[in-house]
């Protein structure tokens, strides 16, 4: 009886490590390990801020930069249209990484984005 019960856990033993090298197997237990993580992110409150606190900054030079495009575009001087030119530049990048960052980590909210965070930014073009 004694090695019956040591053969059957042995089995299950190497059943189990087969299964967890096999891309099937490797490939729940990574799903499940996503979905803790996951759960982990949206309920810690220190990533919550991150994630905030990132968007809102990445606003802030967003506006800073399209304010100086917009304030010197029209101008007759060939410099400050430069500059205007690489202030849309700087806006359009920040509103690339912006939309691409919330749209990564829109689970952090559930639904529930603060009124000061925008789901986009847009281009100026």
């Amino acid at each position: 009886m004694k090695d019956t019960a040591i053969a059957v856990v042995g089995l299950i033993v190497i059943l189990f490590l087969l299964w967890a090298f096999t891309p099937f197997g490797r490939g729940m237990i990574n799903h499940r390990a996503y979905e803790i993580q996951k759960t982990d992110d949206a309920t810690n409150y220190n990533t919550i801020k991150k994630v905030e606190d990132t968007a809102r900054a990445m606003i802030a030079s967003y506006e800073s930069d399209k304010l100086m495009y917009e304030q010197y575009i029209n101008s007759e001087n060939s410099e400050e249209r430069s500059w205007a030119n690489q202030a849309r530049n700087r806006a359009n990048k920040t509103a690339s990484t912006y939309n691409n960052y919330i749209l990564q980590n829109s689970f952090v909210w559930r639904d529930n984005i603060p009124s000061d965070i925008r789901s986009t930014l847009e281009t100026i073009q």
